[in-house]
């Protein structure tokens, strides 16, 4: 069973923008569309190392602000040409308020 984390409402993203949330895994971008739906991927282009999180977000894909490679919300994997992917991170919106998967902000355990 999955747990989740509140990381904020979901007024706090415009439509069609994204912000950033900092995790002990790294950087993830949490994308809202213009319908309200939500997403969360890896805020690093596999080409060149964008912020897919200053992309510009269409329908449910982003495009890299660096090169133009697109990516699909869905799945993280790049389309058309382009070959890869970047993860992506299970995320939920209840009543409002964006929840994310909570693996994602425990830290790992000190070897």
């Amino acid at each position: 069973m999955t747990l989740f984390v509140d990381i904020g409402s979901l007024d706090d993203i415009p439509r069609q923008g994204a912000r950033v949330v900092k995790t002990a895994q790294g950087c993830v971008a949490v994308f809202r569309t213009a319908d309200d739906q939500v997403f969360a991927l890896e805020d690093r282009c596999p080409h060149r190392g964008g912020p897919l999180s200053e992309g510009i977000v269409h329908g449910t894909s982003v495009t890299c602000p660096l090169h133009n490679w697109v990516f699909d919300l869905n799945s993280g994997q790049a389309q058309g040409a382009d070959k890869g992917g970047v993860l992506t991170y299970a995320m939920q919106v209840r009543q409002g308020r964006i929840l994310i998967d909570a693996g994602l902000i425990r830290r790992s355990a000190a070897a």
